[in-house]
């Protein structure tokens, strides 16, 4: 069999990085973990073509080359997921999907003309699949209740990668996490028990990495990094000395949940391993959304003091933030600013609400009728309007999001919070945590940076040479992190003006210019 295996393009949002990655000379941010796993699942015999179309589109030679096309995607991939759907079916090549979208919501899949629907967990599922190939089938759904032990999952094709197109290489060491927040669909995909590879295979894992050429910065996509605190620090203390034996050859970052300030030994032991950031799901600072949402976990102690922690783990905050949560007050993009110029948060991820499929919260608003039906708003991105009544006036919520977001990306404010979260770091020991990139790309990017903000614009000239040379006699180590901050600016003061471009035609009328009156159905409250 001849598979062609292909990852949808991705549209410009928040983490694409779009100008970050046309200056450092990158394609994409990170690999994708979940085809590449298939990948492995699929026999040894079959001839595998592999093309992340963020990083370089597939040839008519390919589609003309296989007997298979097979896709994965994700709910914000939705387009382009659904245009190669159509046209393998134009060609006459049988198409099979995957992945958290098709997962979600099978029926996209099935209308765009999907032959074969290989959902949940492909180590579960893959392999049903495979079976009704075998047995002649020419359609199918492939599900599983039950979830995989991944100490059973194969290593992933990491040989498929082109890597220097991506800023970053993966790894996942767990899926599933314990809490309950109502809006997240990670408990509906991956179930509430975390389950984990042993460290030898992560470690194996990353020695594959290695061995390929791998040096610079690596992403553990795991969801919660520290569901399980038991395993993964088991892992942390076999990653230390397979890191101090290879001289360091990656920095990491991950995800996980705001009580890792809570465990000082984990904090500890994710700084001797190279961990020079985390992405906390803060949501929100108001203590009452926190609990309508079931994020109790949030609550316990002060996210101000946590986030201070966790600064001086020498771990870098990444964090998302919501707008939108039922009974939430007047102000509360007000407060989210307040909170992040507080903590100095450089880059925090702030969307609407939207009710993802099959969550807790898709449910209860299904109950309550408020869920608005044919909504034209593609959830999976951060600056669409809600796809349910909100219980204040969509109108305000939509304006403190443009308005909040337009503030915090402001060049002046995101470079002082870059500035400010880089002298808040404390590190333990000797070796750098640090944003790690390629030479050749490093050297790219600081010379492109230099030109950007330390020529070309005169509004931050003085200012990016003031905090460059602060961090250089101060604060050495964090540079190449300050650096990669500082250069993160160009995306997002692009985005900000396409996030403001996006809500406003969803309006109707730009809410920092108000031109018009906004249509009587975004008035509507239950």
């Amino acid at each position: 069999m001849n598979a062609l295996l292909l990852y949808p393009q991705f549209p410009q949002s928040f983490w694409s990085y779009d100008r970050f990655m046309e200056i450092a000379g990158l394609k994409a941010v990170i690999p994708p973990l979940g085809i590449i796993t298939v990948a492995a699942l699929l026999p040894s015999d079959w001839e595998i073509r592999f093309r992340d179309r963020n990083v370089a589109c597939e040839t008519e030679a390919d589609w003309q080359w296989c007997d298979l096309v097979i896709v994965s995607a994700m709910i914000v991939q939705k387009p382009d997921f659904q245009a190669l759907i159509r046209k393998a079916v134009r060609l006459g090549k049988p198409v099979a999907v995957g992945g958290p979208y098709p997962t979600s919501v099978p029926q996209d899949a099935l209308e765009a003309g999907a032959n074969f629907l290989i959902l949940d967990e492909g180590e579960m599922t893959v392999p049903l699949f495979l079976e009704a190939l075998s047995q002649g089938e020419t359609q199918g759904i492939f599900r599983s209740l039950d979830k995989p032990d991944v100490t059973q999952s194969p290593m992933p094709r990491f040989d498929l990668l082109q890597q220097d197109a991506y800023l970053l290489m993966a790894i996942q060491f767990s899926r599933g996490c314990p809490f309950n927040c109502e809006f997240c669909d990670i408990i509906s995909l991956y179930g509430r028990k975390p389950r984990t590879k042993e460290p030898e295979q992560a470690l194996a894992e990353l020695q594959t990495l290695y061995d390929l050429g791998w040096r610079g910065s690596l992403f553990i996509v795991d969801d919660n990094f520290i569901g399980n605190q038991r395993n993964v620090k088991r892992f942390l203390r076999e990653l230390i000395p397979w890191m101090q034996q290879h001289n360091y050859p990656f920095s990491f970052i991950t995800e996980a949940s705001v009580n890792l300030a809570e465990d000082n030994e984990l904090l500890q032991l994710m700084s001797e391993a190279g961990f020079y950031a985390v992405f906390l799901g803060i949501e929100t600072p108001d203590q009452d959304s926190l609990q309508v949402t079931r994020k109790l976990q949030n609550t316990r102690n002060p996210l101000v003091e946590a986030c201070r922690k966790i600064n001086q783990a020498g771990l870098l905050i990444y964090a998302g933030f919501i707008l939108g949560f039922d009974g939430e007050r007047s102000g509360a993009g007000d407060r989210i600013e307040a909170f992040v110029e507080q903590t100095s948060i450089p880059q925090p991820m702030v969307g609407i609400l939207q009710a993802l499929p099959n969550t807790a919260l898709w449910e209860r608003l299904k109950q309550e009728q408020r869920l608005i039906e044919g909504s034209s708003h593609p959830t999976g991105d951060q600056n669409t309007l809600m796809n349910f009544v909100p219980t204040r006036p969509i109108t305000e919520i939509a304006k403190e999001y443009v308005e909040g977001f337009w503030t915090l990306y402001e060049p002046k404010n995101y470079l002082r919070r870059c500035f400010q979260q880089c002298l808040q770091l404390r590190f333990q020991k000797s070796h750098q945590q640090t944003m790690q990139f390629p030479l050749n790309k490093g050297l790219r990017l600081v010379a492109q940076l230099i030109w950007q903000q330390g020529i070309r614009r005169p509004e931050i000239r003085g200012q990016f040479w003031r905090q460059l040379w602060i961090i250089l006699f101060n604060k050495p180590q964090v540079l190449n992190t300050y650096l990669g901050l500082c250069a993160a600016g160009e995306h997002f003061w692009e985005y900000r003006a396409l996030a403001r471009q996006r809500i406003t035609q969803q309006l109707g009328y730009d809410p920092l210019q108000r031109t018009q009156s906004p249509s009587p159905e975004l008035m509507l409250t239950p």
